[in-house]
């Protein structure tokens, strides 16, 4: 049977390191218990497996297509959602009273892997969707919720965030889509929205398109845009979907990878008015934006971290029965041949994909309890305390994490050799898939600038002070586990972090933010593999101090952890350290290098 993630490992991580059980202690989440979180976690593994894993390959080689001017998408996809839809999981995370399980998000997110790792290309549809949920929850009327947010969660309506144009990218300032105001208060959007993933299907009755367009007369840049909720389809007064919203399809983009999630250019008021509606304030658009922008991004990590779970198990799984040569001491070629586990470079690049999906799979988990404490802390100083530090980590484990499990995929192709650059293993389109994710919902070069240029600034450097503390606290306790090589080495990267801040901050104040942004991707690195060596110190700990009463079915698991610890702290710390001095020495030749120079 296909692995796709470590069971054994997911739960470590929930019970031994984040000791999730203590959030079925705030009022929130207090109906649930470890049994019914355990019980969630087994239902998403079956329905992941039965219903998401079959198709990862055919939806590959059929995507999407245009007929009629509509999308048409494989049935597998509808088939495997509707059971998705069924088990409960569109409303899983969100708060009973609107129609949800109210589960932590900490459980929400390690169910939602299982689907990512089997078939990302659907998932999506589902991350989309419940993102843009949390996000009417937050800023939409209670109207609103009530028309919209109430059949996402039911899975009878799909969301998107229709962000990008043609002519803006990223640059959401240079967006064109206009919207007019008509006299019952809501607004004729006219524009042509591009990359908008899941934007044209029949899927469900409705889709239900975050849009960004800038009301007539509103200033240009950000300030001048707002948020709405554009329908394809209108309602009717019982709240059905009947007419469409003049909303055509204009081209499908065809991708490397992640083909089974269709994606769209969409003309808005092509024949006719399309009718939005406002969220939140006119103007205030990209702020309330942010809320679905920010969970996209977690969850585009998380399926990276996903994606390199999912080629760590299948690379060793192969490693392990495939034969190949014989060992460097062994001259005999009449002797059998050897697994390519027991090869040295084998075993190399097996744990290099062990460290990026489990520290990955850490990382994604402890930003989910982040998110629960957000809401549900006991006190209101912890829960501000949560959304900072939850802030700042959102863009590392975006670009930092998405970058290393590219690298963990890379290496399962490798393990594989031949083998692995064939559609006869899942390998290949586990990279082709994963490459998207350095790329949407903001680029990982975006993410840095966000990273250097606003995060570690807010209040005051608030955040960075936070994290600081958290990470002293896992080196002490390290400490105790008898871990202080591997602690010590984060305690001294830590240090270095304050200065090159401190350097970045002046360099600022000398040259102006653009020479300091040449240094954020440096930072990002150096981050990045701070956050990533914490992740798998407070990790070692845990499995330190259940080594003393394991049994010996458990001791193997729990050194492979400290072991695995072992190894970032020597390979990925050198890369810090890298970083740090090219900061601190304000080596970036590229940023001065005049446009003929890259001829």
């Amino acid at each position: 049977m296909t692995t796709l993630l470590n069971p054994r490992h997911l739960a470590f991580v929930l019970w031994e390191v984040l000791r999730a059980e203590e959030l079925f202690q705030l009022a929130p989440f207090a109906q649930h218990d470890r049994q019914s979180a355990q019980a969630m976690l087994e239902t998403a593994e079956k329905v992941a497996r039965e219903q998401f894993l079959a198709s990862y390959a055919k939806l590959d080689a059929h995507e999407p297509r245009i007929e009629n001017g509509r999308a048409v998408l494989p049935g597998d996809i509808g088939t495997a959602l509707a059971a998705f839809r069924d088990a409960g999981f569109f409303a899983m995370a969100a708060e009973g009273g609107a129609g949800g399980l109210g589960l932590p998000r900490t459980i929400g997110n390690a169910a939602f892997l299982w689907f990512q790792a089997a078939n990302v290309s659907i998932a999506n549809y589902a991350m989309l969707t419940m993102s843009a949920a949390e996000l009417l929850d937050q800023h939409g009327t209670a109207e609103q919720k009530a028309r919209w947010m109430a059949p996402m969660l039911e899975g009878r309506f799909f969301g998107t965030m229709a962000l990008s144009e043609p002519q803006a990218g990223s640059s959401l300032g240079d967006i064109a889509t206009t919207a007019r105001a008509l006299p019952d208060g809501r607004y004729a959007l006219t524009g042509t929205k591009m990359w908008i993933s899941g934007g044209d299907h029949d899927l469900v009755e409705n889709i239900v398109h975050m849009m960004l367009a800038r009301i007539e007369g509103a200033p240009k840049g950000v300030r001048g845009i707002s948020l709405f909720v554009v329908p394809r389809k209108r309602l009717d007064a019982a709240g059905r979907a009947t007419a469409g919203n003049h909303i055509a399809l204009a081209g499908l983009n065809h991708k490397m990878g992640q083909r089974g999630t269709v994606n769209t250019v969409l003309n808005v008021g092509e024949g006719g008015e399309t009718i939005g509606e406002l969220v939140g304030r006119a103007g205030g658009g990209l702020a309330c934006m942010f809320t679905m922008m920010n969970e996209a991004r977690i969850g585009v990590s998380m399926g990276a971290v996903a994606h390199a779970s999912a080629g760590y198990r299948h690379s060793l799984g192969y490693a392990r029965e495939r034969l190949q040569g014989r060992g460097p001491d062994d001259k005999d070629p009449a002797a059998p041949q050897i697994p390519l586990i027991a090869h040295a470079d084998v075993r190399r690049m097996l744990l290099q994909q062990k460290a990026a999906a489990e520290g990955g799979i850490a990382l994604a988990l402890y930003l989910a309890k982040l998110a629960d404490l957000k809401k549900a802390a006991a006190t209101p100083c912890a829960r501000v305390d949560a959304a900072m530090l939850l802030d700042y980590l959102t863009p590392v484990f975006k670009a930092w994490m998405s970058e290393e499990t590219l690298l963990a995929n890379s290496n399962a192709v490798q393990v594989l050799g031949g083998a692995g650059y064939t559609r006869d293993h899942p390998v290949e389109q586990y990279y082709r898939d994963n490459r998207l994710n350095p790329i949407h919902e903001g680029t990982n070069g975006i993410q840095a600038i966000d990273l250097l240029g606003r995060k570690v600034a807010m209040d005051g450097g608030r955040a960075l002070t936070l994290f600081q503390a958290e990470v002293a606290r896992t080196v002490q306790d390290a400490s105790r586990a008898d871990l202080t090589a591997v602690s010590s080495r984060i305690g001294g990267l830590a240090s270095r972090l304050d200065r090159a801040t401190t350097h970045l901050a002046e360099l600022k104040g000398r040259e102006g933010s653009r020479r300091q942004l040449a240094f954020a991707a440096d930072y990002m690195e150096a981050t990045g593999a701070i956050v990533f060596l914490w992740m798998w110190v407070w990790q070692a700990t845990a499995a330190a101090r259940a080594m003393t009463d394991a049994g010996d079915g458990e001791v193997g698991f729990y050194d492979g952890l400290i072991e695995t610890a072992r190894h970032v702290a020597d390979t990925v710390a050198p890369r810090a350290d890298a970083a740090f001095d090219r900061i601190l020495n304000e080596r970036a030749v590229f940023s001065n290098l005049s446009d003929a120079a890259f001829d």
